[in-house]
């Protein structure tokens, strides 16, 4: 299937039975309407948000998978130690969308930002989007502009920080444990 004709389509990924369409993030909107009125994705299943803070600054080494397997205990690079490509933004946002007819592709929307940059909501596009979005502003702090109720879901509302971002202090208050004096 071709998506060539997706507004502010800057890049087409095929991998693992999924097509991935990355957009400019000013022209998610239009992007999300003609992926749902032409291509008849009209069903969110999930937004999600993964932060790429300080990627490709040092080299990785992977574990080297085998028909038999592979030793977790005995990493090695088996000299294939290499740098991670570099990635266009701070912050990935994907949308994963399905067209409920037999058959019908997989798809996910993504976009790029940096931090602080904002982000339209598509809950006008697509309602489920309510959840999905707030959950990405509660735990990442994705800037995500005209929700029509960007509160916290799942932390408390006086809770400091989004605890999903790479910068986000790890540590805190010592644990109790019932019984200890």
């Amino acid at each position: 299937m071709s998506y060539d004709g997706v507004p502010g389509l800057v890049e087409t990924k095929v991998a693992h039975g999924e097509t991935t369409l990355v957009v400019d993030p000013a022209r998610l909107i239009e992007a999300a309407l003609h992926l749902r009125d032409e291509h008849g994705f009209g069903f969110l299943s999930d937004v999600s948000a993964a932060d790429y803070l300080g990627w490709g600054e040092q080299q990785v080494a992977g574990y080297l998978g085998t028909t038999a397997g592979r030793d977790i205990n005995q990493p090695g690079t088996n000299g294939l130690a290499r740098r991670p490509a570099a990635k266009p933004k701070r912050f990935s946002l994907s949308y994963h969308l399905l067209a409920l007819r037999p058959g019908a592709p997989r798809v996910r929307l993504q976009t790029w930002i940096d931090d602080g940059e904002p982000v339209e909501s598509v809950v006008k596009v697509w309602p489920t989007a309510d959840w999905h979005e707030r959950e990405v502003w509660d735990l990442m702090g994705v800037n995500i502009v005209n929700h029509p109720n960007r509160v916290r879901i799942l932390l408390e509302d006086d809770w400091e920080g989004h605890p999903l971002r790479k910068d986000y202090p790890v540590g805190g208050e010592p644990v109790r444990f019932s019984g200890e004096e």
